[in-house]
C-alpha cells in the first residue's frame, strides 16, 4: 500500500512527463505553473489514496440492497426459515473484504 506522499510523487511525475497542461484565465490560454501542477498532483493523489483506503467500503455500499429490501428479506427468512438475508450480507462482505 502506498502512502499519500508516494501517490503525490507519482502523480507529479506523471504530470511532468505527460502532455503540457493549460488553463484559461480571463479568456487567455496559459500553461500550468509548477504550483498548479503540484495542486493537481495533490488532488489526484488524495483521490487515489482514498480509494486505496476505502474502496472496499464504497464497493460494499453499492452492492448492498436497499434497507427496505433487506428488511423484507429478514421478515421472509423468519417466516420461511431461510437465510436469504444473511447469505446476501455474507456474499457482499466476501466479495469486498475489509483490509487487515
Amino acid at each position: 500500500m502506498a502512502t499519500l506522499d508516494e501517490f503525490e510523487a507519482q502523480e507529479l511525475e506523471a504530470i511532468n512527463n505527460g502532455d503540457t497542461l493549460y488553463k484559461v484565465v480571463n479568456g487567455v490560454k496559459k500553461e500550468y505553473t509548477e504550483e498548479d501542477k503540484i495542486s493537481l498532483a495533490k488532488i489526484r493523489a488524495a483521490e487515489k489514496f482514498d480509494l486505496q483506503e476505502n474502496g472496499w467500503l464504497y464497493a460494499r455500499r453499492e452492492q448492498y440492497l436497499p434497507i427496505q429490501d433487506q428488511l423484507d428479506m429478514q421478515y421472509w427468512d423468519g417466516v420461511n426459515g431461510t437465510t436469504t438475508w444473511s447469505d446476501h450480507i455474507a456474499q457482499v462482505k466476501s466479495d469486498n473484504p475489509k483490509p487487515a
